[in-house]
C-alpha cells in the first residue's frame, strides 16, 4: 500500500515538473483569446449585416423588374410583341440592320 507521505510527495513532484515545463506553446494568454474571439463575433455580426442588405437589395430588385415586366407587357407597347411574344423590333441591332417599319 503507498503510504500518504509518498503520494503526496509525487504529487508535489508531479505538479513541479509540470510547472517547470511552462505553459503549452500553441496556448495564448486569455487576453489574446478573448480579444480573437470578440473579433470572430464582430466579424459574423458584420457579414450579418451585409447578408441582410444583400437580401433586401435582392427583394428591391424583383419588385423594380417585376414592375417593368408588368410596363413592358402594357397594352401601350403590345404592338412591339407579335404573336409568338417576341419583338418585332430589337432596340440594339444596327439601323441598317433593320427591316422595313411595319407601321
Amino acid at each position: 500500500m503507498i503510504s500518504p507521505l509518498s503520494s503526496s510527495i509525487g504529487l508535489l513532484l508531479l505538479l513541479i515538473g509540470s510547472s517547470a515545463a511552462g505553459p503549452e506553446p500553441g496556448l495564448r494568454p486569455r487576453a489574446v483569446r478573448s480579444s480573437a474571439c470578440q473579433e470572430h463575433t464582430n466579424l459574423h455580426s458584420r457579414l450579418d449585416v451585409v447578408e441582410k442588405k444583400v437580401e433586401e437589395t435582392v427583394d428591391k430588385l424583383e419588385v423594380e423588374l417585376t414592375s417593368l415586366l408588368d410596363v413592358i407587357e402594357a397594352p401601350k407597347w403590345r404592338p412591339l410583341l407579335d404573336s409568338t411574344r417576341r419583338t418585332t423590333v430589337d432596340i440594339l441591332e444596327e439601323p441598317e440592320q433593320r427591316g422595313p417599319v411595319l407601321n
